[in-house]
């Protein structure tokens, strides 16, 4: 399958960190999600059942963030990933979550991990 819907730089507010001081203020994160689902019949018939509504998926993101409190953001890129395939089942699926300012010291950049379910080899 070539189609795919891209979801990139949501940003959410979550209590995600080692630091306890995270889990309790929170901080922003930023998630790139691809979803490979045929688009051909919503192509055709410009009906939104026909395809894979992408709100859901932000709204699902927004509401796991703000009532998710966890150490890892892998651990919170597992539960996105729950949540998405409860969304739309085993669809082929990337997710990408960044950190955007991890609190170490000297230190201006991202983090990010990058994980899949059900993800063809070739792509």
């Amino acid at each position: 399958m070539n189609d795919a819907i891209h979801i990139q730089d949501l940003r959410v507010w979550a209590h995600v960190g080692v630091l306890e001081r995270e889990r309790l203020e929170g901080q922003w994160f930023s998630l790139d999600l691809t979803l490979l689902v045929d688009l051909q019949a919503a192509a055709r018939s410009d009906v939104l059942t026909d395809t894979a509504d992408y709100s859901l998926a932000v709204q699902a993101v927004q509401a796991l963030a703000s009532e998710l409190r966890c150490r890892t953001i892998e651990h919170f890129s597992e539960r996105v990933l729950e949540r998405l395939a409860n969304l739309y089942g085993s669809v082929p699926m990337r997710l990408v979550l960044r950190k955007t300012k991890p609190p170490i010291p000297g230190f201006s950049g991202t983090v990010a991990i990058e994980r899949h379910r059900n993800w063809p080899a070739s792509r």
